[in-house]
């Protein structure tokens, strides 16, 4: 089976004294893979400031703009039209599933390969002296972490606009509450500290079977399962990644994922809101 989806990405620009010139790179593009593929990309905004597609240093397809002249506000948006097949989030064989090398030889190879996604980060770094999700060693690896997704899950209450983009995770075990890009960051640092490779995803969310997300982008995480690649966990809604995750790009943390960012020139503050909406239709 083959569903349709329609997504609509808004955003808005208010700065406290008028700008001169401005950059800003967008990373809000669905990517494309075996299951997912573009129809048609339409982006516009509200000065008509030119734009052109790039690529990041994760090889993601952005969207840069800028824009010369004296304003105060600008708005952007986005419309995606794409078409995702059926995924089955355990298609793959549990058959195939390996532990991590104990060869010395081979497991430093395998930290070398997945160096850039076993590292801490300032977003998802464990606080000192705090009791976190242990491993059991009698579970494979899967087992081990669908059970941390739980955990993950019943430890913090999603509450939207408990935490911003740069609270770190001393502070989310602290208050017990978050959002989706805090369960990420606290399932990444734990799989982390246990030696599986782990990434930040970020992407859209058809919230149409009531799952937890705010009207903005969705974050979820992907580990690496030796012998099957690597596997999506959403521990917001404490399942895998499903046909309803639309996948826009990956990296170490939300620092390499933030759907937005800019540079201007001009004095003040500003302030940015967001606005996402995602529509299905199966075909």
């Amino acid at each position: 089976m083959t569903e349709h989806y329609t997504i609509e990405y808004v955003a808005e620009n208010t700065y406290e004294h008028p700008v001169l010139e401005a950059n800003w790179q967008f990373l809000i593009i669905p990517r494309e893979d075996a299951h997912q593929q573009r129809i048609q990309i339409f982006f516009e905004n509200s000065e008509n400031a030119p734009w052109e597609f790039s690529r990041n240093g994760f090889d993601f397809t952005t969207i840069r703009v800028r824009c010369q002249g004296a304003f105060k506000t600008i708005s952007f948006r986005a419309v995606f039209h794409l078409e995702k097949t059926e995924a089955n989030p355990f298609e793959f064989d549990l058959g195939q599933l390996r532990g991590l090398p104990e060869n010395p030889d081979e497991l430093l190879l395998f930290r070398i390969r997945f160096s850039r996604y076993l590292k801490d980060t300032p977003l998802s770094r464990l606080p000192n002296r705090v009791k976190v999700f242990d491993f059991d060693p009698k579970h494979h690896i899967f087992e081990n972490l669908i059970g941390l997704n739980s955990w993950v899950f019943q430890t913090l209450k999603y509450t939207s606009g408990a935490t911003d983009v740069d609270t770190p995770l001393e502070v989310v075990l602290e208050n017990r509450m978050g959002v989706c890009q805090d369960f990420t960051h606290l399932f990444l640092a734990i799989a982390r500290h246990h030696g599986i490779p782990a990434r930040y995803v970020s992407g859209y969310l058809h919230q149409g079977l009531g799952y937890f997300g705010d009207a903005q982008m969705h974050a979820w995480a992907e580990a690496h399962l030796p012998g099957i690649g690597w596997v999506g966990f959403d521990p917001a809604n404490n399942i895998l990644a499903t046909t309803d995750h639309i996948k826009v790009a990956h990296g170490r943390d939300y620092s390499d994922c933030a759907p937005l960012k800019g540079v201007f020139t001009g004095m003040g503050g500003n302030a940015t809101r967001h606005r996402v909406q995602v529509e299905t239709q199966q075909q």
